[in-house]
């Protein structure tokens, strides 16, 4: 694992409630009085978020709650709950700008993801912070830092573009200062890795 993701990562469950919080804070963007350009913006960053964190719990999280010998109906009911969650993403998709369908489409979706909140921020993240402790926690937090790039890599492009639209000025400035900075980040440590090998 490289030092410097390793070092700038947040734990594990942190990173998880940080992605919560993003992906609410964007339903809450989707006001009546939102144009289309930055309604359609928000929704793409809300599927996207989704879908990269959902396969970074599948993936890292919960194999290593499983490992350590977690047993909850929390977490047996997660990945049903994600293949929900991913049924609800092509709802929206498919609803296009049809206004009702839409509408309905994303309330659904928004259901679903407070729901697996809900459960996730008070049973799971808490077994998992005192059964793991602090230390596998920032390992699971790097390992999952490092595959949220890979994931994200594809579609950075899009991505950045719809924080940009969704964003107001100031903020969308500092996002793409960010994302640049970010992207100068994976390639310094890429190009390092590469002299490594």
């Amino acid at each position: 694992m490289n030092p410097v993701v390793s070092k700038l990562s947040p734990t594990a469950t942190r990173m998880i409630r940080m992605d919560h919080s993003h992906v609410l804070a964007q339903f809450h963007k989707l006001d009546p009085d939102t144009s289309a350009t930055v309604r359609g913006a928000v929704l793409r960053s809300i599927c996207a978020a989704l879908e990269i964190h959902a396969q970074l719990e599948e993936e890292i999280f919960y194999p290593a709650l499983r490992s350590a010998g977690i047993q909850m109906p929390e977490l047996d009911k997660s990945v049903p709950e994600h293949d929900e969650m991913r049924r609800l993403i092509e709802l929206v998709r498919a609803a296009g700008t049809d206004g009702e369908q839409q509408n309905e489409a994303i309330y659904d979706l928004m259901n679903a993801v407070m729901h697996h909140v809900a459960d996730e921020e008070t049973k799971l993240l808490p077994a998992a912070e005192k059964t793991l402790g602090k230390e596998r926690l920032s390992e699971l937090g790097a390992q999952m830092t490092a595959r949220r790039l890979e994931l994200a890599k594809p579609r950075a492009g899009e991505l950045a573009l719809d924080l940009v639209k969704a964003a107001p000025g100031k903020t969308a400035l500092a996002t793409v200062g960010v994302l640049v900075a970010g992207t100068m980040l994976v390639n310094h440590m890429r190009r390092k890795r590469d002299r490594l090998v």
